[in-house]
């Protein structure tokens, strides 16, 4: 009788892990897709990766800051849960990213190499994730100063996740609208020219609610260049580099969640990952 209860409580578990929404990936021209059943608006799309920059982008042409790269898929899992993809920078740097899906979240390792005899310039790197389908928004408002769309986005303040736009809300910049915001370490001079947050983020975590409230999505990296919102309904977790010497190669991690709209849980895993 015990083996058959036992057994019994084997099979109920097994049913309900096969029945647990997962998430499952797909990379082509620069594009990642985070793939699932149960994501609102259906697979959520990031531009990976959008640009690699230089340092002194703050009011400069933005032709300037970016490195162009040449990217490929290295290897794509049967199962859709990992990626190997590689990007060639122009100055010879070597990325390497390995994306792997769980249930509820996405991992990212970067590998960032220079095996030349140059030190390189390129201190960050710009994920594009686009949010128009989760937060149930038109794209085509993306380009007002205050868009629709951001009050479903947050930023942490004081360890507070805090919903956009924040107050106060920066307008002069050389590209408008939009907002970024950098933490204390990041040069001034070096971020995304568009207007620039007196706040200082307390933590790279950003994201946004979904349309209904009942989901959370949100991206985290470490160590991070910069937080920004822009202007094609996308919030931006830009990862920061710093540079490399000849030889160096330097490690970054990356986390993408899709929760339940609970805060709590979100931070609980966040600062687990990142503590």
């Amino acid at each position: 009788m015990r083996i058959l209860f036992a057994l019994s409580w084997v099979l109920v578990a097994s049913v309900a892990l096969a029945a647990e929404p997962t998430l499952t990936l797909k990379w082509e021209n620069r594009f990642l897709e985070v793939i699932g059943p149960h994501i609102p608006g259906g697979p959520i799309r990031t531009h990976y990766l959008e640009a690699y920059c230089r340092p002194g982008s703050t009011d400069r042409d933005w032709r300037e800051t970016v490195i162009p790269h040449q990217s490929q898929l290295v290897s794509a899992s049967p199962d859709g849960k990992r990626l190997e993809i590689e990007d060639r920078l122009e100055d010879g740097v070597v990325v390497r990213h390995v994306i792997e899906a769980g249930n509820d979240e996405v991992f990212f390792i970067v590998k960032a190499s220079n095996p030349t005899d140059r030190e390189s310039q390129v201190h960050w790197a710009q994920p594009c994730m686009r949010v128009d389908g989760f937060v149930g928004a038109d794209p085509q408002d993306a380009r007002e100063v205050y868009p629709p769309y951001i009050r479903h986005c947050f930023v942490m303040v004081d360890g507070k996740l805090t919903r956009l736009p924040t107050k106060p809300w920066a307008l002069d910049a050389r590209y408008v609208p939009g907002q970024v915001y950098a933490p204390a370490s990041v040069d001034r001079n070096d971020v995304n020219p568009r207007p620039l947050s007196k706040l200082v983020p307390s933590s790279g975590l950003t994201g946004c609610f979904s349309a209904d409230e009942k989901m959370i999505l949100a991206v985290a990296w470490e160590p991070y260049q910069e937080v920004f919102q822009g202007v094609i309904t996308c919030i931006h977790n830009d990862f920061r580099i710093g540079g490399l010497k000849p030889g160096e190669t330097k490690t970054i991690r990356g986390k993408m969640y899709l929760l339940p709209a609970d805060e709590t849980r979100l931070l609980s895993r966040f600062r687990k990952d990142f503590p």
